[in-house]
């Protein structure tokens, strides 16, 4: 690639493309606005419904360390190619959805799981990872903040086509926004760099890559360690916010204003990927770690102690804040701490742990208000996950492999003695 298109900022576009449509904004975020018409038509209840993304999320989840890996072994751009478009058919497939037999259904949703690792931050922070070095950070939370643009894009894409045309023209639509917005892009931008070989076939490249193999890495306390700091975090903040608007609500504030505090929430993920981002390339991370778990600490405090009105909301978007920055510390410290010669598999890993812990903060959060008609017993627990969370980054130590000083690249990563 030759000229201006072979800045390698467009990569960073090319993630933002493909995170807006991918597998959170869609699979997730999107699955709200199709739940009440499909169960409608199709006479089948909400929990069963709701039980084929569950097996979706769980086979998601475990396909992100094979995602990983096919990326470590093969590139991300020989992976994305051929990925994007078999997600792109796994996502219109969605307008196939019968009531009987149900199991159609749930295979539909386990067919988009298995390719679920597609539609993650994998495979563009490994390429984001070899390309950027001083300015990692910044690139990782640029890119990564497509996600949040997804959250506010993609539902009312996906409620505007169904106003028009019904659910399942709409799922077809979602299906052409992926080759449109993610697939044409990730053709065009996505590449590795020249420096970095092709891998043979016993996996090893021709590159230079630094790192640790993915076996030492997964025997390494190190490891375990982010990975249950963010599966930590993953269930406070995310078992809070999945319950913001009936909690808001339960305390007489509007549906309607209740709602819009979840767009306060998306505009502060979008601002703490990228102040996260832009942090981690000037402090130490984990300093940058315990600075953006902190605030959502604060923001279920104040939940907790049954405020309303602005208070709630400056709560809400505090832990907007903390989701916004886990998934670039997470791909930010997978370099760092393991190198990137086996960034995918490591990371995809970590994402993978992460990922399980996205479905059961909900479901403690809505087991705490059945048993007890109160969320605060929860979110007492959910403080002292975060608390644990930010001894866990303290006690990481310094980069087992730091910024290089590289032409072009900017201020050097202060790690402490």
């Amino acid at each position: 690639m030759h000229g201006v298109f072979a800045n390698r900022w467009w990569i960073v576009f090319a993630t933002v493309c493909g995170l807006i449509v991918g597998g959170g904004a869609i699979n997730v975020f999107a699955f709200g606005v199709f739940l009440k018409p499909i169960t409608a038509e199709l006479g089948i209840g909400r929990a069963m419904f709701s039980s084929a993304l569950t097996l979706h999320s769980l086979l998601s989840a475990l396909s992100c360390p094979v995602v990983g890996w096919l990326v470590d072994r093969w590139g991300a751009r020989r992976v994305m190619i051929p990925g994007l478009l078999v997600y792109a058919v796994a996502t219109a497939s969605y307008a196939l959805i019968q009531a009987s037999p149900f199991a159609l259904t749930y295979l539909l949703f386990a067919a988009a799981g298995v390719v679920g690792g597609i539609g993650t931050p994998i495979p563009y922070a490994a390429v984001l990872t070899q390309w950027f070095d001083r300015t990692r950070g910044l690139a990782l939370g640029i890119g990564i903040a497509g996600v949040g643009l997804g959250v506010a894009i993609v539902p009312q894409l996906a409620a505007a086509l169904i106003a028009a045309f019904g659910w399942r023209t709409a799922y077809l639509g979602l299906g052409v926004a992926v080759l449109v917005i993610a697939f044409v892009p990730v053709a065009l931008f996505l590449r590795e760099p020249p420096s970095v070989g092709v891998r043979s076939r016993d996996g090893v490249t021709s590159g230079s890559l630094p790192g640790i193999e993915a076996g030492a890495a997964f025997r390494s306390g190190l490891f375990w360690a982010l990975a249950t700091a963010f599966f930590l975090d993953v269930i406070a903040i995310n078992g809070t916010l999945t319950h913001i608007v009936a909690l808001l609500t339960d305390r007489g504030i509007a549906l309607q204003a209740a709602t819009a505090a979840l767009s306060g929430v998306g505009i502060a993920l979008i601002l703490g990927r990228i102040l996260s981002g832009w942090c981690l390339d000037r402090m130490w991370g984990p300093y940058v770690a315990v600075t953006f778990f902190v605030l959502p600490m604060i923001g279920i405090a104040l939940l907790a102690s049954g405020a309303a009105g602005f208070t709630a909301y400056v709560g809400a978007i505090a832990l907007g804040l903390g989701i916004g920055a886990e998934v670039d510390l997470m791909a930010f410290f997978t370099g760092r701490y393991f190198g990137a010669r086996n960034y995918a598999k490591i990371y995809g890993t970590i994402f993978g742990t992460f990922s399980l812990g996205v479905g059961i903060g909900p479901t403690l959060s809505g087991a705490s208000f059945d048993l007890f008609h109160s969320y605060t017993p929860i979110f007492l627990v959910y403080e002292v996950m975060l608390a644990v969370s930010c001894v866990i980054f303290l006690r990481l130590g310094a980069y087992r492999y730091p910024a290089q000083e590289q032409a072009g690249d900017d201020t050097p990563v202060k790690v402490p003695a």
